[in-house]
């Protein structure tokens, strides 16, 4: 059985969500390996996992940006509900992040 890998890189992408305003910051966790059917087979993504810290209102613009940036045709965007956290944490990513 054959695999097709794919490596994403994830640094140029993180530094411009960062850059572009649509994120306080963003943590890079190498080493994710991912599986999904694509075309009727298995294929196995190696790829960096990005945790972004921004608002629910850029969600869309992040979004767009990924797919202009990097060619996504459905980038994986998934947002949590944050239900607490260190308020001055909290307030430094709404001021960090663009309106």
């Amino acid at each position: 059985m054959s695999h097709i890998y794919i490596i994403f890189a994830g640094k140029k992408l993180a530094e411009s969500i960062v850059e572009a305003r649509l994120a306080a910051f963003v943590n890079r966790v190498p080493g994710v390996e991912s599986i999904c059917e694509l075309d009727g087979k298995a294929r196995i993504f190696s790829e960096e996992l990005l945790i972004i810290k921004t608002k629910e209102s850029l969600l869309e613009a992040l979004t767009e940006h990924m797919k202009e940036t990097r060619g996504y045709e459905v980038p994986e965007v998934l947002a949590l509900p944050i239900t607490g956290g260190n308020t001055p944490h909290l307030e430094w990513i709404k001021n960090r992040t663009r309106d």
